[in-house]
């Protein structure tokens, strides 16, 4: 008993090493791939003001839909944002979603809001849509007010009140840059045909400064944990997504901001309503449906920061959203798995899946095995201590590399951080983040698992300040 035991031992060691070993590999080289990325960005927008985009005759118009939830604190600030941007012909549909605070009696107010007599396709079963308001203050301004159906339900809404062929989906709480729809539209302009969607770095409101709409001071959070998360977000979008966008195997854009062609989303049937990670089932389907009918298409990614939202400051909140964002991966994986090694599938079928349900889906359950066989052979005296050793140094080593690449990619993309000191602040939470905080998320993601598999489909409280203190829950 005591060899059959050793051997399981050995072989699940060997499988977290080879693990390991690969998983650093790729994301190395989707940095290595990003910087080219960032090089290729910067070249092109040397030679092209954003304003002149204004100009040219390609440029199509955009409905921005914005899912609204218990968002009475920070709505105002980021309605503002939107109708402040910057861009040709645009407009603005905001979907309360069932909000039981003073969502929609703030918006009545603020932008005096009037009922609209309006008449639409119903392309996709939505809730129950109880009104609709126009602003008298700005038309561009569209207020839908319905019984509760979350997130997905609440922008298939949107969907069927949008007059325009390209749609924005973004959070409530979001705050954009008045250039970031110019940022986000041109890769429609440079392969209008083939381009179906875009997506753009997300970077952290917390600690910021924001009047009439717009960021106006960029400052560390003071947060710890949200500390952790700038890391992380910089980490995810310029170490890993811009890499995969690189690659033709992108298969996120973040609903926090992303731009879509509505053709091809209503072909799918819009958003799934029964999933919870609407932004990546969306993906997902469009990449199956164009495969499948041989049409061929691109999702790009822009390496910018053009979209600024808040992140948990503390522990349950954080859990929370963590759950729930594995839970959405986990999800969308399974419910697209005919599409996994499958050559029919291109590039989707034979690389991004793989990845993302290898290194993505099961990442945190090999990660938490080791380091549950670590105790065992520790307590069972089995523990080789300088290979032991040598291996946590070595993961810690390149942890920190890609950190610390992931932020100079960001400075050098942007420089949106206006002290060096902040730059240090970021670098030293890539040493402090493996210890607890990289286990504490590994551990949560597995709950995910055992939520997904008892169908428990909560969306869990998230505690968020806005520009003041404020509570959702969805």
């Amino acid at each position: 008993m005591a060899g059959i035991i050793e051997s399981i031992f050995r072989a699940t060691t060997t499988i977290i090493l080879v693990y390991f070993i690969l998983i650093n590999i790729h994301y190395f080289l989707f940095t290595v791939i990003s910087l080219f990325g960032i090089f290729r960005y910067l070249y092109m927008t040397k030679y092209l003001s954003f304003k002149d985009i204004f100009q040219l005759p390609l440029v199509k118009p955009i409905s921005i839909i914005a899912p609204a939830y218990n968002e009475e604190k920070g709505i105002v600030e980021s309605i503002n944002s939107l109708l402040s941007l910057e861009y040709p012909l645009y407009e603005v549909i905001v979907v309360n979603d069932g909000s039981t605070d003073k969502t929609l009696e703030i918006l009545i107010k603020t932008f005096e809001l009037k009922k609209a007599n309006w008449v639409f396709k119903k392309s996709i079963e939505t809730k129950p849509i109880k009104s609709i308001y126009r602003s008298a203050l700005n038309p561009k301004l569209i207020v839908i007010d319905k019984a509760n159906g979350k997130k997905a339900d609440a922008l298939n809404a949107g969907l069927n009140i949008s007059h325009y062929p390209l749609f924005c989906g973004i959070d409530g709480d979001s705050i954009l840059e008045k250039d970031a729809l110019m940022k986000m539209v041109r890769p429609f302009l440079e392969d209008p045909e083939r381009t179906v969607a875009t997506g753009g770095i997300i970077r952290l409101s917390n600690g910021t400064e924001v009047k009439a709409g717009q960021v106006t001071s960029i400052r560390m959070p003071r947060n710890w944990l949200a500390r952790f998360q700038v890391l992380e977000y910089l980490r995810a979008f310029l170490g890993v997504r811009l890499g995969l966008s690189m690659l033709r195997s992108l298969l996120i854009v973040s609903g926090a901001f992303g731009l879509f062609r509505k053709d091809i989303a209503l072909q799918c049937g819009g958003y799934r309503a029964k999933t919870i990670g609407e932004d990546m089932d969306l993906i997902v389907r469009m990449r199956k449906h164009l495969h499948e009918n041989k049409i061929p298409f691109r999702i790009s990614y822009i390496p910018d920061p053009i979209c600024w939202t808040e992140v948990p400051e503390t522990i349950k909140s954080l859990a929370n959203q963590r759950v729930r964002w594995h839970k959405g991966l986990i999800e969308t994986i399974t419910h697209s798995s005919k599409m996994l090694f499958n050559p029919r599938y291109g590039i989707t079928g034979l690389f991004a899946m793989p990845f993302y349900l290898i290194f993505e889906m099961i990442g945190p359950l090999i990660e938490i095995s080791g380091y549950v066989i670590f105790i065992c052979c520790l307590f069972m005296g089995k523990l080789n201590h300088p290979f032991t050793i040598l291996f946590f140094v070595l993961a810690v080593i390149l942890g920190i590399l890609l950190s610390i690449l992931s932020v100079l990619l960001g400075e050098f993309s942007s420089r949106r951080y206006p002290r060096l000191s902040y730059v240090f602040i970021v670098t030293l939470f890539s040493f402090l983040e493996n210890i607890l905080y990289r286990q504490f998320i590994s551990c949560i993601r597995v709950k995910a698992f055992a939520d997904f598999i008892l169908g428990k489909d909560e969306w869990g409280t998230v505690e968020k300040k806005g520009f003041s203190l404020s509570k959702e829950k969805r």
